[in-house]
């Protein structure tokens, strides 16, 4: 089943939302996430972001409130990231390096040096295993248990005798890892094994794993260009497909920043890039259903709670606000 959105979008009209604003970061934002723990009943969401201002941090995901700072960095960082239970976090920069942190005392546990800018850093599931990407084309993945002893898995992305830019980093589950490419391709390695290549329009700018939603696929948002595309992505033995869903063409472009998330119900997603518009849209027609206001820069990164109640965006303004769905 594929949807073909070309229609001229016709923009909704804007809706009062006071959004929690939170201060902090004096630089353009790179990138959001969400991590959920449940200890002794008790839940927990952390909103952990990434700024060229080199101080990535982390909130309580449902106040905004700051909880802290990982300080180090010398250059932008471009990711930042918590593992499944918030005990580990890992950041990327542009001083050419990857730190692993104890996400609860903030103190850093190891850096792995890189050749060039890293733009992605991604945890996989089991927290045993670390990706990571950038201006190297090189997709390395660090085994965790071997601590600073760890020789890297690296597999370059090379394409026509050119290497290409690793935009972003996924697991889809703990052996196979998805990477996203200036060169209009995400593509799935388990190891070393190429097992499936996808392929767009543009450049990646971003994409999101969605586990179970829509009942109970896999799909994988990916912003690119003008438009976001929505892909099924479908494990059978030994055998991974990915089939397009929908292509919804998008009233902004995702040329230099922005991004798309989906609800956790599958039924809407959110996009934002090169204006100051925050916009809720339907899943299936690609029809725009909200649009928010409340930036003084481009969007340049955003994403869904996973209980789906709020979502929450990064501008180049230097804040992050929280807005509320609207069921």
């Amino acid at each position: 089943m594929i949807a073909m959105n070309q229609r001229t979008l016709t923009p909704s009209k804007p809706r009062t939302q006071i959004p929690i604003v939170c201060p902090g970061h004096t630089r353009p934002l790179a990138e959001l996430q969400f991590c959920t723990i449940n200890e002794e009943e008790n839940e927990t969401t952390f909103l952990v972001s990434a700024c060229h201002d080199k101080m990535p941090m982390v909130r309580n995901a449902k106040t905004g409130d700051w909880i802290g700072t990982f300080e180090g960095h010398k250059g932008a960082v471009w990711s930042c990231c918590l593992d499944h239970k918030a005990y580990l976090a890992a950041t990327a920069s542009g001083d050419f390096s990857v730190k692993l942190w104890d996400a609860v005392t903030g103190k850093l546990i190891h850096e792995y040096p890189h050749k060039h800018i890293v733009k992605s850093v991604a945890f996989s599931p089991n927290s045993i295993k670390l990706a990571t990407g950038g201006h190297e084309g090189r997709l390395r993945v660090y085994d965790l248990e071997k601590g600073s002893k760890c020789i890297p898995l690296e597999v370059p992305q090379i394409t026509e005798n050119k290497k290409v830019v690793i935009t972003k980093c996924a697991w889809y589950n703990d052996s196979i890892v998805l990477v996203a490419s200036s060169d209009k391709a995400i593509r799935f390695w388990d190891g070393s094994k190429l097992v499936l290549t996808l392929r767009v329009e543009a450049e990646v700018r971003d994409v999101e794993l969605s586990k179970g939603v829509i009942g109970g696929m896999d799909i994988l948002t990916v912003a690119s260009g003008k438009s976001v595309y929505f892909f099924h992505i479908l494990q059978n033995e030994n055998q991974l497909t990915g089939d397009l869903l929908h292509k919804h063409e998008m009233p902004i472009h995702f040329n230099d920043e922005g991004g798309a998330s989906l609800h956790p119900s599958g039924a809407k997603f959110i996009a934002g890039g090169s204006d100051l518009w925050v916009r809720v849209f339907d899943f299936e027609s690609g029809d725009e259903l909200e649009c928010h206001k409340g930036h003084h820069g481009p969007v340049r990164c955003l994403r869904y709670a996973p209980d789906g109640d709020t979502y929450a965006t990064g501008s180049e303004d230097g804040t992050i606000r929280i807005w509320k769905t609207v069921s």
